[in-house]
């Protein structure tokens, strides 16, 4: 770490730049990615973070969930500092500090860096002194309509009425997410997600454009819901864009970057608005909900199996590491599972209360049977993700901890009962307190 850190500065005099942002997320915006920069150059492996590299300083901003884990896996190398210091941090002022302009969004720089003047630089810098393991380019591939319960057509349709409605000529649709939400496809890009990492381009007169290679779109094409000359390979965009009549164009305020952004604004009359594919995808359809509901009952069958093995079954020692593995072989039992959702968090005692907590062979302790266990887990199944937090007890606990969790059922209920009228909330919310405070 310290070696990067030390090359990463030994560039700034070429960049006449005072320091350097690492975000967490890639060019995708994504918090679950397999070039994970900020990971390289700090070893914090939260989900979200800044580290800014000065000259002679380095720190990492990170939210109150990572606050006990920055300081484990980074602290001898940076100063940890809570993300709402990061705005307008007066250690920056007057500095010049660079960035990739194709990891940030306009709104992420007006809302942490906007007194300090930032430097575009487009090769990134941590690219250029360290290497990512390539990935194989498989193939993005479609889902049944048995799952998705809509077709992509319909789903397109609902774009180009918003697009006339609101008299534009394209939306440019940056989220990945929203790009499979709206073709009905997956992929294979991240690491605990089967997010396709591709753009795509949707106009009023019923055009579309993917941005993607040719190599992950072959099944799409051979199936004609792509045709190839719907593809733009990435290093094209920029003049395919370029060529395109209209006038208007939505981008999407959390994830098109200032690269795209900048190369828009020399063509097109930008419109910054969340995508509205956001809205729609919220309301699920009768298909996706029964998928939902059948999702969770297999890992379900998975978590009670678990639940009962390490409770009554297993009479050994075993570690963190030993119970979260043990809970995937359970869930591989089921033929639709395909990987987890989400690194499981496994943590006995007061490992259990480090918020996103990952036990490895380095760092597993024992299951203390005395202690309280947390289990934080989920699956992809080929029709729906699971998300499952349980607590187990191995033994009879102190009144203290009896109450803690009679508190928080006890405001889960008085939330699930509420009446969330707008006019009634502040009285709903005195009335929950009291409800917990019974």
């Amino acid at each position: 770490m310290k070696d990067l850190i030390t090359r990463l500065r030994n560039q700034f005099t070429d960049y006449c730049i005072d320091g350097y942002i690492i975000p967490k997320n890639d060019e995708f915006f994504s918090e679950h990615s397999n070039k994970d920069r900020l990971k390289k150059i700090s070893n914090f492996s939260g989900s979200a973070g800044y580290a800014v590299i000065l000259k002679n300083k380095s720190y990492l901003f990170v939210d109150g969930r990572y606050t006990i884990q920055a300081k484990i896996e980074s602290g001898k190398n940076f100063t940890i500092l809570d993300y709402k210091k990061i705005f307008n941090c007066k250690t920056f002022k007057n500095l010049k500090l660079g960035l990739d302009p194709t990891l940030f969004t306009c709104i992420q720089i007006k809302k942490f860096f906007s007194k300090n003047k930032v430097i575009l630089i487009k090769k990134n810098l941590i690219d250029k002194i360290t290497q990512f393991r390539n990935k194989d380019d498989k193939p993005f591939f479609s889902l049944d309509k048995k799952i998705v319960g809509e077709n992509y057509q319909q789903k397109i349709n609902k774009i180009i009425k918003f697009l006339n409605k609101n008299k534009l000529d394209f939306i440019f649709i940056t989220a990945p997410e929203n790009v499979a939400w709206i073709l009905n496809i997956r992929g294979h890009d991240n690491p605990s997600s089967p997010i396709p990492n591709s753009h795509l381009i949707i106009s009023k007169n019923k055009k579309k454009f993917i941005i993607s290679s040719k190599i992950k779109l072959k099944k799409l094409v051979r199936e004609k819901k792509i045709d190839k000359k719907e593809i733009i390979a990435p290093k094209d965009l920029e003049n395919f864009l370029k060529k395109l009549d209209g006038k208007n164009i939505l981008i999407d305020t959390k994830t098109c970057s200032i690269n795209y952004e900048k190369i828009l604004s020399e063509k097109f009359n930008i419109i910054r608005k969340n995508d509205p594919i956001y809205l729609l995808k919220s309301i699920k359809n009768k298909v996706e909900i029964s998928n939902m509901i059948n999702a969770h009952i297999s890992d379900g069958v998975a978590l009670t199996k678990f639940i009962y093995w390490i409770k009554n079954v297993n009479k050994k020692k075993i570690t963190e590491v030993d119970a979260q593995n043990k809970l995937e072989i359970f869930r591989k039992k089921n033929d639709n599972y395909l990987f987890p959702s989400f690194n499981t968090i496994a943590g006995s005692g007061k490992n259990g209360a480090i918020v996103h907590y990952r036990a490895t062979n380095k760092n597993t302790k024992y299951i203390n049977k005395n202690e309280i266990f947390l289990c934080d887990s989920g699956g992809q199944y080929k029709y729906g993700t699971t998300d499952v937090t349980r607590t187990i007890c191995f033994s009879k606990q102190h009144i203290s901890k009896k109450k803690i969790f009679t508190y928080v059922l006890k405001g889960h209920i008085a939330v699930a009962m509420c009446d969330l009228d707008k006019n009634k909330t502040v009285e709903n919310i005195k009335n929950i307190m009291k409800g917990m405070n019974k």
